[in-house]
Parts: structure tokens; C-alpha cells; sequence
């Protein structure tokens, strides 16, 4: 006999599909395989105190403050830790209990309802203009067309064409210009029919501009402002395509002085479901959200984000991470963007554990073998 410790990290369903556990089974230990660490703020104590009681009732528990079951304060914040079997109990639990506890019970079944991406994707970022903050990004003409191509046998299933820097600082152009740096690429792309070989992005809010792209072949719109743009919601609406609704504290030219949230997750959380009823009204259907790496968030929030990230698939639509050779891995490790690739595929790996479903970035190979090898070791 032979005791084995495997990592949490493990396929559990291959785990037991090795032992040939029945399908049925497999569902049911999965589902207790999973552990769940769940932020709850401002609760009442008195759902605080039933919770705790339910939560141990079902091999769950409750952190609270001490002096909880005392109710020596109104309301209090707590941490729930259970298992994903647990969290759907929990829920079922909490649907008719008082004190708000049904609209805790709601977000648990949401919680509990999450799956992660099966693989991710990865969109590579090309850039025309000539002050994006990664020189190596940046390409012209029939040099930006070979860029997509290379991008596109090295694994990019979405490639992003971008004409307007939104680096911290940046100065915005107007739409003319921007298309004037993009319309080559968008008309050579369009008559290679390149987009019969990988999904085109533009990362744009201009509607003049997303319109000529959406014209000739690109099917994603990357909308830094998060669909501020009525015009732009609309555009997605009644080209059908993927809106990918970002979020940024500020402009380019003020996200980073000082920005400050007093709940990051909940904050971001607000703005998402805003934007996505806005999507909705317009006739978008197909959505991605990226929590902006970098856009309006000092390093702490960054990096609460891609550890916290399974904190967004609540919504139930892809998230995307670009945290490509950002500042945030300067700010840890002194480096120039040129030096950040280590650093960069930390970070995107971390975010595709935590359930990113596609990771923008500047070097495709590199993350695509970083990828197969991080599927080979949790997907066997």
C-alpha cells in the first residue's frame, strides 16, 4: 500500500474517471472538491449568526468577527468556506430565512453554478500607431499584415489591431486619423481574408472607425470606455458582434492619479452589470468583460484581480486578462517593458487558473507553449 498527496490543482473528474467512479458519482465528489472562499460585507448579524449555524449544519463554516453571536454590532463581514456541494445546500438553506439572506442565497447558486474555461485563447496585439508603450508591438502597413500572419501560425485565435495608444498619459486623436493608421491593415487583412483564419478585434470607441472594420471581416469590438458610447453599443447590436466591455476608473490621461475604490470587486461588479443591461437593450448578445488591468488601478488592485478573478465569472460571460509587459510587474521587479515577459506570463497563467478564457498579449509563441504546458499539467 501507497499514500499518495496530490495537489488541489488536480482534474479531479479525471482523477476519478481513472478510478471508474460512476458518472453519477463523479458529479457529486466534484462538487466536494471544490473549496470556496466567499467575501460576504455588511451583513446583518442575525444572518450572520443563521448562517454560521446553517454553513456548520451542512460541513461548511462561517468566519465572523468575535462578539457575533453576542450581536454586539448591527452588521458585520464574513467569510464563508465550502465546498461547491455545500454552496448549492447552503443556498437551497437560505431562500427562506430573513435578514437579506435570500439575496445571499442567490449570489451562492450563482457561485456555485461557475465553470471554468476549459482552455483559453489568446489574442495578440498589434498596434499602428507609434506610441504604445512596448516598442515591440508596434507595426506599419504591409510589416503589420506578416505580424498577424507570424501571430496566427504561432496560436493567436484573435488577433487585436489597435491605432490609438491608452497607455497612462495618452493623448486621444480624432477618428479620421485613427482610421487613417488602421485602414490599411483592416483593407489587406480583409483581402487576404485572414478572418476566415482567426477572429479580428478592434480595439476602438470611435464608430466611424469600428464601422469600416466591422465592414470587411473583424467580428470583435475592444471598447476600452466599456460600451460608454451609445453609437458603439449599437454598432455591436446590429453587426452581431462580440463586445468586449472594459473597465477603467478615469480617461487614459487621468486612471492613474491616485485612483481609489473603497470595494474593488463589488465596485467593478456594478459597473459590469450596468454595461451588460446596456448591451442587452442594444442587441448585444455576445460579450466578454476585462476587469482593466492597469486602467485606473494601482499594483495592489491588480494584482486582488487576477487572484480574485473567479470573482467575474458570476456573470457567466468570458473574461479576458491583459496584463502584457504592463507597469504593475515593473513596480515588483524593476524592468523595462522589453525585460517583462517573465513577469507577463506569471501573470496570465495565474489569471487563466483563476478563469480567464482569453489573455491579450504581445508575444503569442511563448504563450502558447506556456499554455500547453499548463493544460498538460492540470487536463490530463
Amino acid at each position: 500500500m501507497r499514500v499518495e498527496r496530490l495537489s488541489t490543482q488536480s482534474d479531479i473528474r479525471a482523477l476519478l474517471a481513472r478510478l471508474d467512479v460512476d458518472a453519477g458519482g463523479r458529479k457529486i465528489l466534484a462538487a466536494k472538491a471544490a473549496l470556496h472562499f466567499i467575501y460576504i460585507r455588511d451583513l446583518h448579524v442575525g444572518a450572520a449568526n443563521i448562517l454560521k449555524q446553517d454553513a456548520l449544519s451542512v460541513g461548511a463554516d462561517l468566519a465572523v468577527p468575535k462578539g457575533t453571536i453576542l450581536a454586539q454590532t448591527p452588521r458585520v463581514d464574513a467569510l464563508l468556506l465550502a465546498t461547491t456541494r455545500q454552496l448549492e445546500e447552503l443556498a437551497r438553506k437560505e431562500l427562506a430565512q430573513p435578514f437579506g439572506l435570500k439575496e445571499v442565497a442567490l449570489e451562492l447558486k450563482r457561485f456555485a453554478g461557475v465553470k471554468k474555461p476549459a482552455a483559453a485563447k489568446i489574442m495578440g496585439i498589434v498596434n499602428t500607431n507609434e506610441d504604445s508603450f512596448f516598442s515591440g508591438s508596434r507595426f506599419k502597413d504591409a510589416a503589420a499584415v506578416e505580424r498577424i500572419e507570424t501571430m496566427i501560425e504561432e496560436g493567436a485565435q484573435i488577433i487585436d489591431l489597435g491605432g490609438v495608444s491608452s497607455r497612462p498619459g495618452s493623448a486621444a486623436i480624432p477618428a479620421d486619423e485613427e482610421l487613417e493608421r488602421v485602414k490599411p491593415v483592416i483593407d489587406a487583412a480583409y483581402a487576404h481574408r485572414l478572418y476566415e483564419r482567426a477572429d479580428f478585434s478592434l480595439d476602438s470607441y470611435a464608430p466611424s472607425v469600428l464601422s469600416y472594420a466591422l465592414e470587411r471581416g473583424f467580428n470583435i469590438v475592444n471598447d476600452i470606455t466599456g460600451l460608454a458610447d451609445d453609437a458603439v453599443a449599437k454598432l455591436c447590436g446590429e453587426y452581431g458582434a462580440t463586445a468586449v466591455i472594459m473597465h477603467m476608473q478615469g480617461t487614459p490621461q487621468t486612471m492613474q492619479a491616485q485612483p481609489q475604490y473603497d470595494d474593488l470587486l463589488g465596485e467593478l461588479s456594478d459597473f459590469f452589470a450596468a454595461r451588460i443591461e446596456k448591451a442587452k437593450t442594444y442587441g448585444v448578445e455576445a460579450i466578454v468583460l476585462d476587469v482593466g488591468i492597469g486602467f485606473g488601478k494601482r499594483l495592489e488592485h491588480n494584482l486582488k484581480l487576477v487572484r480574485d478573478l473567479a470573482h467575474f465569472r458570476r456573470f457567466g460571460y468570458p473574461l479576458l486578462v491583459g496584463a502584457s509587459r504592463k507597469s504593475m510587474i515593473a513596480k515588483i521587479v524593476p524592468s523595462e517593458p522589453s525585460e517583462r515577459l517573465p513577469g507577463t506570463l506569471a501573470l496570465h497563467l495565474e489569471s487563466v487558473r483563476n478563469g480567464a478564457e482569453i489573455i491579450r498579449v504581445h508575444d503569442v509563441k511563448a504563450h502558447a507553449q506556456a499554455l500547453k504546458i499548463y493544460e498538460a499539467l492540470y487536463h490530463l
